[in-house]
């Protein structure tokens, strides 16, 4: 089973690229303010439109994504095809497509020293875990901490539960692989798997997919 993870930058985000995007997608990319936000939105659509465009033999336009939310029924949920188990993830200057044939979640966060660590760990780790990161201090703790909560948000994305699910209690359950994948220095990123056995993860540069 081999899973792929496409990453890209914020600064690989052209205005064409909303010229593929349905009107869901369209009102969304409005919706947003800065131009940063703007840029993570239209380059995670673009890169899934891409590549399942080349899966399906359809232009990028043509590939038909369902973003319901299972609580609300909002277009905000986590997208979904036929055929295709997808993540996306974006935070800081990167952004990540997950794709393969088992459910799959991806995350990335970029460390961020500003936060109140503290405050926010006791929201969303376990004991366990609060003691273990208090062994650390300044940017390793909030290195740590990031490492902690893309694993949960990982865990949480594959299995469809989102952040409703207390992060406290999240943990990985029997079924699932989690593994931390490589990005730069100021990022923390990890991938969660719904399989018995480990995926083989091949780690791609979306730049191809995006010229």
């Amino acid at each position: 089973m081999t899973i792929e993870v496409w990453w890209a930058r914020i600064d690989q985000a052209r205005d064409e690229f909303a010229a593929d995007l349905d009107e869901v997608e369209r009102g969304r990319l409005a919706a947003y303010l800065r131009d940063d936000d703007k840029a993570r939105f239209l380059l995670g659509c673009t890169i899934v439109r891409r590549l399942l465009a080349a899966r399906f033999s359809l232009p990028a336009a043509k590939v038909r994504l369902d973003r319901t939310c299972p609580v609300c029924g909002k277009p905000h949920g986590k997208v979904r095809t036929d055929g295709v188990e997808l993540s996306v993830t974006h935070s800081g200057e990167l952004v990540g497509v997950a794709v393969g044939d088992r459910p799959v979640g991806l995350d990335v966060e970029k460390v961020d020293p500003g936060i109140d660590i503290d405050a926010v760990a006791t929201m969303s780790l376990a004991d366990e875990e609060l003691r273990e990161l208090a062994k650390y201090d300044g940017i390793a703790k909030a290195e740590a901490f990031t490492t902690y909560w893309t694993r949960k948000e990982a865990v949480v994305k594959a299995t469809g539960d989102g952040l409703r699910t207390d992060l406290r209690t999240v943990t990985v359950p029997h079924g699932m692989q989690l593994c931390d994948l490589p990005v730069d220095p100021h990022h923390r990123a990890a991938l969660a798997v719904l399989s018995a056995e480990p995926p083989v993860v091949q780690l791609k540069d979306a730049t191809q997919v995006l010229i």
